[in-house]
């Protein structure tokens, strides 16, 4: 009496899929400028003062080379509503910090600040870290000195030079967290 009906699948949109890589390169003109490239479209980056460096330490101001994944997505939400993203996400409180130093066993992982005690601050005055996605550059193993809380984030004015991380406007990054996940590799260099 009645037709059989099929099932009909649909493919998922591009748009809708975490990327498989994206790439950071420098500029031609300036190593402290650079290019990151997402399905063929070139979005205009900050990097270290010291440019793309092979041979990564701290303090050294470089953008480390090298093949990296996205662990997880910090950000402000006293500031943002959660971004769509496809990555794990994590709220910026006061205390959240980055440890810096080489000596303790905390090195390149976050931690908690109380006071005044030293440490990369997540929650800035400025917007800077209003979005970070951390990656596993020197995480396994963490080894001292290596470099710590290389992260991407938003830029400063005029995409002047960071510490090392790679830096986009705010428009790039929501842009970005869409189509980064877990798998997607981000190839600086």
């Amino acid at each position: 009496m009645g037709m059989s009906l099929s099932p009909t699948t649909y493919g998922t949109l591009k748009r809708d899929r975490a990327s498989r890589a994206i790439t950071v390169r420098r500029s031609a003109l300036d190593p402290r400028r650079g290019w990151l490239v997402l399905d063929g479209n070139a979005i205009p980056v900050a990097l270290g003062r010291g440019g793309i460096r092979a041979n990564k330490f701290e303090g050294d101001g470089g953008t480390p080379r090298g093949s990296f994944r996205p662990l997880r997505l910090w950000w402000r939400a006293d500031r943002h509503r959660r971004p769509q993203a496809k990555l794990p996400a994590q709220a910026i409180k006061p205390a959240d910090a980055w440890c810096e130093d080489p000596q303790s066993r905390q090195y390149n992982r976050p931690i908690k600040l109380d006071g005044q005690a030293p440490g990369d601050r997540l929650r800035r005055d400025d917007h800077l870290y209003d979005f970070i996605i951390e990656i596993d550059h020197n995480t396994r193993p963490r080894i001292p000195k290596r470099g710590s809380a290389v992260f991407l984030h938003l830029a400063r004015p005029g995409f002047q030079p960071t510490a090392g991380c790679v830096a986009m406007t705010r428009g790039s990054m929501l842009r970005l967290l869409k189509r980064l996940g877990k798998t997607t590799r981000i190839q600086i260099g």
